[in-house]
């Protein structure tokens, strides 16, 4: 086996990227990236009835969201199947595998009959060690040859040594009648071929794994590592479905969640570095190591996501924060934004990002640098825009016509102008905000002020103004 670490995530495109499936993905990647290693991108789309280009389509964007880039064409498992059957007939001539001539009828009369006798109902083909002289000319399926007696151990980095009895595995189909190669079999010749040396996937493909290493042990190839990482569980202790809310990773960037931020939430859904939760990319490729990943269910908490995406929009660039709210307004099918605005957005972004859990409340905030003259006044906002306020703001203007226009300056002549009136600022702030941005609720005066400049500023001021 290779010394690089080489990984896999292999999703079957009937649907969008599932965040479990994301989460996989995201750990396969973490392992390959932080030892140098490769990070491949296999489609099991041998279903051809569910597979479609769309789904596929919704799997690699949702990937491209959350920024795991793989190495190397994507693979197509439909299109690798005459080498899978290559494998099951080399077995079939080494004598490691056989033609079974078993009706589905006799199968099922096979299993009534020992149910009906308690013994188990794993299918003994009478076809095993026939002599090829007596097949009949009919359909058949090839099957493995299983051990018979002694123990499988899978050795798993997660879940520690899992010992299986070899009584209960069965002969397993590797090719059906007509020729088709089944999933077990598609798998592993895959997982060899790409040189993966490390399987992480979901725990639920655990007992799978048992009867790959069939296929790996009768072709004479190296076993990978295994890895069965625990399921993703709902707030209420059962698996992650549909009633639990979104699910697709792309849903979670329409609803205006930062690819980092969700990144360093997936990563901590079963895996853990000390106690730390909040980390960059760098520190989790560091960090990564199968040893952190737990064996129980891990929970999804929406609060912990948003609160690590709040941590993560503040943490970001500027610049970057900018692109990644671009490319959320365009995914979210929302309008773009004007060259005005986004030269006003980027000014504002220092302030904007503190406290904003996603991209709406960041937008939210922006609000005042969003807009254009005439501002619109919300219904709260204009309670604070009365005869006396707008008459206040009359006076004021003339106080703030001069060349100083820093955050030192605006607040000595807002406070003194409080002052001169007999009031204090807060008093002068609400109907400030209001003619700034049109709400009740806004970032700082003085920040909103700093952003649009003064010549915007007055001519806010004055379109309220008595």
């Amino acid at each position: 086996m290779s010394d690089q670490v080489v990984t896999r995530f292999a999703p079957s495109p009937t649907g969008y990227l599932h965040i479990g499936g994301a989460r996989t993905a995201l750990f396969n990647w973490l392992y390959a990236r932080g030892r140098g290693g490769k990070f491949l991108l296999r489609i099991e789309d041998t279903d051809r009835a569910r597979s479609t280009p769309a789904a596929t389509a919704a799997i690699l964007q949702g990937m491209a969201w959350l920024g795991l880039d793989h190495d190397g064409e994507v693979i197509s498992q439909f299109e690798r199947a005459p080498r899978h059957a290559e494998v099951a007939l080399d077995l079939l001539a080494q004598g490691k595998a056989y033609k079974c001539f078993s009706t589905q009828d006799e199968i099922a009369a096979f299993r009534e009959a020992a149910k009906a006798e308690g013994k188990s109902t794993l299918f003994h083909s009478p076809w095993r060690d026939a002599d090829a002289g007596t097949h009949p000319d009919a359909p058949f399926v090839i099957r493995i040859k299983a051990p018979l007696d002694g123990k499988t151990v899978i050795r798993d980095e997660v879940q520690g040594d899992v010992t299986i009895g070899n009584d209960q595995l069965d002969d397993m189909v590797l090719l059906r009648s007509d020729g088709t190669p089944v999933y077990m079999l598609a798998v592993v010749v895959d997982d060899h071929d790409m040189g993966v040396t490390h399987v992480i996937r979901g725990d639920d493909h655990l007992n799978n794994a048992a009867r790959q290493m069939m296929i790996y042990d009768a072709m004479g190839w190296p076993v990978p590592v295994w890895a069965h990482i625990p399921l993703i569980h709902g707030a209420d202790g059962k698996k992650l479905s549909k009633r639990h809310g979104a699910l697709g990773a792309q849903e979670y960037q329409v609803m205006g969640y930062p690819a980092a931020g969700m990144r360093n939430y997936l990563s901590r859904l079963g895996w853990s570095h000390g106690d730390d939760e909040f980390f960059t990319d760098a520190q989790a490729l560091e960090w990564f190591d199968l040893s952190g990943i737990g064996k129980s269910p891990a929970r999804f908490d929406t609060k912990k996501l948003e609160n690590l995406s709040g941590q993560h929009i503040a943490a970001s660039d500027d610049a970057a924060l900018q692109r990644e709210l671009i490319a959320f307004l365009e995914a979210a099918g929302l309008p773009a934004l004007t060259d005005v605005q986004n030269a006003t957005l980027v000014k504002a972004m220092p302030f904007l990002k503190e406290r904003a859990k996603t991209f709406p409340e960041l937008l939210e905030k922006a609000q005042f640098a969003l807009t254009s003259r005439p501002v619109q006044v919300d219904e709260k906002a204009a309670k604070a825009l009365d005869t006396e306020n707008r008459a206040l703001l009359a006076q004021l203007t003339p106080h703030l016509q001069n060349d100083s226009w820093d955050r030192d300056s605006l607040e000595a002549k807002l406070n003194d102008f409080a002052e001169q009136n007999d009031t204090k600022f807060g008093k002068l702030a609400g109907p400030l905000r209001a003619a700034l941005a049109g709400r009740a609720v806004t970032p700082s005066v003085f920040d909103m002020m700093l952003v649009l400049g003064p010549d915007e500023t007055l001519a806010r001021i004055t379109d309220v103004a008595i």
